[in-house]
């Protein structure tokens, strides 16, 4: 009768549930912390790479022959990434897949995090020892896997200039953009916090690792490359990279033709995008 009467108070002394002591499946967050600042390169131990380039989203290194690229992240589907057996241990709610597109030249891993968020590895040779590159691929996965869990990312650094602390967004938030993305479209933020896409327009900062090609033309008072690829055309500057002699900062513009192949028209929108986005980026 009495806990009839005082059925609050005796419910609130029964024993609460047991916590689950399990491990905790390990999402992209905890394995990396914040994205926009991830040394690639800290994940990147592997014997014989001889020189290795952080970038803002990735770390593109050299093995011999073989280049390896290790990121960027990814939250997209991808129909080419399918299960393999991986020999090496993984972390509680990790899976490691294998991508089989352009496999003949490249071998690609991909270590998936509990939250759904993809960092891609591949490796590529113009040789035809499929095994070799898949060994380092192999490699470099549980190089990243063993940096993860020893708490042992690198983070960069972005001194005064740098384009790595340029909001991406921002430039393209702005009506003189509307011909090349479309007036209705709304910017969206990049994983890593380096691009951002509107529409049929996309902007990414990063450091080049190639040398732009085509003529230089002047852009929003820059000098610009513009090249035709498929569907896009791409519209490119640089400068130097703070803190990385001899590297430049990558800005580049794409515009995609969605109606098949890019042209003189794309180029058009992607010239005009440039000459909005470019004057809004600091100058060293």
């Amino acid at each position: 009768m009495l806990c009839a009467l005082l059925a609050g108070g005796c419910a609130a002394t029964q024993a609460a549930p047991e916590q689950n002591s399990g491990p905790t499946p390990l999402t992209a967050a905890d394995a990396l912390g914040d994205f926009g600042s991830v040394d690639y390169c800290s994940l990147l131990k592997v014997p014989g790479v001889t020189s290795a380039v952080p970038t803002f989203e990735s770390c593109h290194a050299q093995a011999g022959a073989r280049t390896i690229l290790v990121g960027p992240l990814a939250f997209d589907s991808d129909p080419n990434i399918k299960p393999y057996d991986y020999p090496g241990p993984v972390p509680d709610g990790v899976a490691i897949q294998q991508s089989m597109f352009n496999d003949r030249s490249a071998c690609t891993r991909a270590v998936t995090f509990a939250d759904g968020t993809r960092l891609d590895l591949s490796v590529t040779d113009t040789g035809t020892d499929r095994d070799g590159r898949c060994d380092v691929a192999d490699a470099a996965v549980g190089s990243a896997l063993a940096a993860i869990t020893a708490h042992k990312v690198g983070r960069l650094t972005f001194p005064d200039g740098s384009w790595g602390r340029v909001a991406p967004c921002v430039p393209l938030d702005n009506h003189d953009l509307d011909a090349a993305a479309g007036p209705k479209s709304q910017p969206t933020t990049g994983l890593s916090g380096h691009s951002c896409i509107r529409g049929k327009v996309s902007f990414k900062l990063t450091v080049e690792t190639t040398e732009p090609a085509g003529p230089a033309e002047k852009l929003g008072g820059r000098d610009a490359r513009v090249r035709l690829s498929g569907a896009f055309c791409l519209v490119d500057t640089t400068q130097p990279a703070p803190g990385l002699p001899g590297r430049r900062e990558l800005a580049e513009i794409s515009v995609v033709e969605t109606a098949g192949t890019a042209g003189d028209g794309t180029c058009a929108l992607a010239r005009g995008a440039a000459a909005s986005i470019f004057p809004r980026l600091p100058a060293r």
